[in-house]
């Protein structure tokens, strides 16, 4: 795919992995989606990391716009209800033109595109419309499951890359995801990311009324760096992200071996100070989680902690990590429109 992303593209679709040519104004690919863009939620949202939504207690978030449909089929996803129901609501590119400036004029700190890939021809046109007015950063947050032409091709358009990278073996990837051959495609896509975006830049913000250094602190995600105490620091400013990418990888109960086999991949192959690592211990069993022992339940402490400590034996330290609490069905954004 090295032609722009244009509607055209709908007519036989091959904008991620599953590459199901199929004419999506007659039907729906493997995403479930058609050729009209839908919508869920477009809000300030304060869970993300704290270089994205900001320190605890300080004005603004990242501007998610979480989109329906999915190109994953994860049994255990806390977002079933836009990703594989498609609930949402139908938008035009002019309408989504004018949500990502509404959620500017709110005080986001960045676009935050959530799941976006089975509408790219559409957000493209929208962001199109916007780049003389958007002055923030545009975040990709996906499920790392991308074409590597997909990546190539968004390149004038993404800052800040936020890719989950799932799994290191393929048999959990093909029976929890559907995808068989998730970890090659997240491996080469991810190092496109990289590639592209180069070590993370950061631009501090010192509120008026506060001209205190910035310090370790964490946001209402309950992340906090990996190496550093749990420390929240409600009145400073945090660092936030202008350009990088962002590593997310949620430990899954049963699996702490995959999630270490994984770690130790990233650190062999990617470049050191190029990423950033986020480990996540929110899992919490939605959707399908019932029908698998082996997931019907949050992790322990005792998993999550050796991954962590794997993670920081390696020297991947910069990051965060989150704290159990994060563990808790209400972290899932109300899908209400909002915003739409």
């Amino acid at each position: 795919m090295n032609d722009p992303i244009t509607r055209q593209m709908y007519q036989s679709c091959r904008l991620c992995p599953r590459m199901c040519g199929i004419d999506r104004s007659r039907g729906t690919g493997f995403c479930g989606c058609g050729d009209t863009l839908r919508a869920a939620r477009a809000a300030l949202h304060q869970w993300e990391e704290p270089c994205l939504s900001g320190a605890e207690g300080q004005p603004g978030g990242s501007g998610t716009v979480f989109f329906s449909g999915c190109t994953l089929r994860c049994l255990f996803c806390q977002n079933y209800r836009i990703s594989s129901e498609n609930f949402g609501k139908e938008l035009t590119p002019d309408q989504l033109a004018a949500v990502f400036l509404d959620l500017q004029a709110q005080g986001a700190h960045n676009l935050n595109l959530v799941t976006a890939t089975q509408y790219l021809p559409d957000i493209l046109e929208a962001l199109d419309q916007v780049k003389d007015r958007l002055h923030i950063p545009v975040v990709y947050n996906c499920g790392g499951y991308e074409r590597l032409e997909t990546v190539k091709a968004l390149a004038p358009y993404v800052d800040i890359w936020l890719p989950d990278f799932k799994y290191f073996d393929n048999r959990l990837a093909a029976k929890y995801s559907k995808a068989p051959d998730y970890f090659e495609t997240a491996a080469v896509a991810i190092g496109q990311m990289i590639a592209q975006t180069g070590p993370p830049v950061y631009d501090i913000p010192r509120p008026a009324s506060d001209s205190r250094p910035v310090s370790d602190s964490h946001s209402a995600s309950d992340s906090r760096p990996l190496s550093a105490p749990s420390t929240k620091t409600s009145g400073a400013a945090a660092p936030l992200m202008k350009k990088g990418v962002i590593i997310r990888h949620m430990v899954l109960p049963s699996h702490r071996r995959d999630s270490i086999a994984l770690l130790r991949w990233i650190k062999e192959h990617y470049p050191d100070g190029h990423y950033l690592i986020s480990l996540m211990s929110q899992y919490t069993p939605f959707f399908h989680s019932k029908d698998y022992p082996e997931l019907n339940r949050r992790i322990t402490t005792y998993e999550y902690n050796q991954v962590v400590d794997e993670a920081i034996a390696l020297g991947l330290t910069d990051g965060f990590m989150q704290e159990k609490s994060s563990a808790k069905e209400e972290y899932t954004p109300p899908f209400d429109l909002e915003g739409l």
